[in-house]
């Protein structure tokens, strides 16, 4: 029986993509669902490219989550990946999926964690900084923004010269690099 993974997206699904295109090749593995806050996003232009449900569920209905707990369970889901999903998660879907929620965030956390830091905002944030280390941080979902434990981070230098642009593609190639390979470890090991 495949293990059963749900992506939540907010923005263009880009990530949602390419982890679905790594895993093409593993009948082990199985997307059955994306789900997400906004019904103009992107993702469900490639949610149908993928041949892959697509749903937009409103902030109330994510503050509830039983809707989506419903939708969840229709879909048999063992796990849940965010990948660029941009609200927090409720503790009644938290507490349905205890360490099965993993989160990737566009900087090393700690730092530039938090509300409202993602995209372009932790970009520029890590540039005013000065910080010469940027990259990404892959972890578990908890009831805080960015706070839950630490899975695995990879680093990207960052430039004098960078701009929130050019930072924003060197951490985009570590997503793209790294999220499918940890996906897959955390999952092997869940089957």
């Amino acid at each position: 029986m495949p293990f059963n993974i749900a992506l939540f997206a907010s923005g263009s699904g880009s990530n949602v993509e390419n982890i679905v295109r790594y895993f093409s090749d593993k009948p082990d593995f199985h997307f059955p669902v994306i789900i997400s806050n906004k019904s103009d996003a992107f993702v469900h232009q490639r949610a149908k490219t993928l041949h892959i449900p697509s749903f937009t569920f409103t902030k109330d209905d994510f503050f509830d989550g039983h809707k989506i707990l419903t939708l969840l369970k229709e879909y048999q889901v063992d796990f849940i990946v965010l990948a660029g999903f941009l609200l927090k998660i409720p503790p009644t879907i938290i507490s349905a999926f205890p360490d099965k929620i993993i989160n990737i965030h566009p900087a090393l956390l700690p730092k530039f964690g938090g509300k409202g830091m993602y995209g372009h905002h932790v970009h520029h944030a890590v540039i005013e900084a000065g910080e010469t280390q940027s990259g990404i941080t892959i972890h578990y979902v908890n009831e805080h923004y960015d706070e839950g434990n630490i899975i695995f981070q990879a680093v990207c230098e960052v430039l004098p010269e960078d701009t929130p642009d050019t930072l924003a593609n060197k951490v985009h190639a570590l997503e793209y690099e790294y999220f499918p390979l940890i996906i897959e470890k955390i999952a092997t090991t869940r089957k």
